[in-house]
């Protein structure tokens, strides 16, 4: 259990071989501080045929959030149901966890924009990594922002889109960076992101955010799940998974506390 978070960040980021790019103001693509906070602006890119769709995603804006969550992880025979995890972050900067089982705190972690560190408290050991050497060590980039989007249900990709399109039930949004390919699926009645399918190489992830409740003026996602699928050097499908259900968010703009300590005697690994 006490890697849980480490494995989530290898699921979202190992399709990410290229460096994120922030989101560009431009005519065309996705935008952003242009409207309320809360809300992302996308449109078509500029094209002599086709009908321009523009529409805009109903994101969440907040400076702290809270949630008392479960999260189920699995990976071929290994796994972990029905954990009990307790997060806290402040917006683009910190998420602050705990997570057990039965009453039993087994890891603690705390993420900056820098480091990851998680505390092995049954075993009385933590490990500390830079982005850059989980990066390194990994061979993928890894960085803070798209985890938060991961927990918030926001796009995590903000490449400009390739095209836009328009159904009976949803706006799709087509991305292309590279050999990463991104489609992401919102809901045409409360424009919200319920669906993200980016695939690189033989490796494919879909992330699905459901089961949305209003919090202040916003909906939130209270269930978000993963999946990731990769072909291993033998020819096997191996596939992994992960389930985050809230059971109680707090978005805030009063300043939380992130309390985080690594006791002298618990050893580095």
């Amino acid at each position: 259990m006490k890697y849980w978070m480490l494995y989530a960040f290898i699921i979202v980021f190992s399709l990410s071989g290229c460096k994120r790019h922030k989101m560009q103001k431009s005519a065309t693509g996705i935008t952003v501080d242009t409207l309320q906070k809360g809300e992302i602006s996308v449109r078509s890119p500029e094209s002599k045929e086709g009908e321009n769709v523009n529409f805009t995603i109903k994101d969440v804006d907040f400076s702290y959030l809270t949630t008392r969550s479960k999260v189920g992880f699995k990976a071929g025979n290994s796994g972990i149901d029905n954990a009990d995890l307790t997060l806290r972050m402040k917006k683009d900067s910190i998420i602050w966890f705990t997570a057990g089982q039965f009453g039993i705190t087994g890891a603690r972690g705390l993420i900056t924009r820098d480091t990851v560190t998680i505390v092995n408290v049954l075993d009385r050991s933590y490990t500390q990594l830079s982005f850059q050497q989980l990066s390194a060590r990994f061979g993928i980039e890894l960085n803070f922002d798209l985890l938060q989007a991961i927990i918030i249900g926001t796009m995590p990709w903000k490449y400009e889109p390739a095209s836009v399109s328009k159904t009976s039930e949803a706006y799709w949004v087509h991305q292309q960076e590279g050999s990463l390919v991104i489609d992401n699926q919102i809901n045409v009645e409360n424009n919200k992101l319920t669906n993200v399918k980016a695939t690189q190489g033989n490796r494919t992830l879909d992330l699905a955010f459901s089961d949305f409740n209003s919090l202040n003026s916003f909906l939130f996602p209270f269930t978000s799940q993963l999946q990731l699928q990769a072909q291993t050097a033998d020819g096997k499908t191996a596939q992994t998974s992960i389930e985050l259900r809230h059971k109680k968010v707090d978005l805030t703009q009063e300043k939380q506390s992130f309390p985080f300590s690594i006791p002298s005697r618990y050893t580095r690994k």
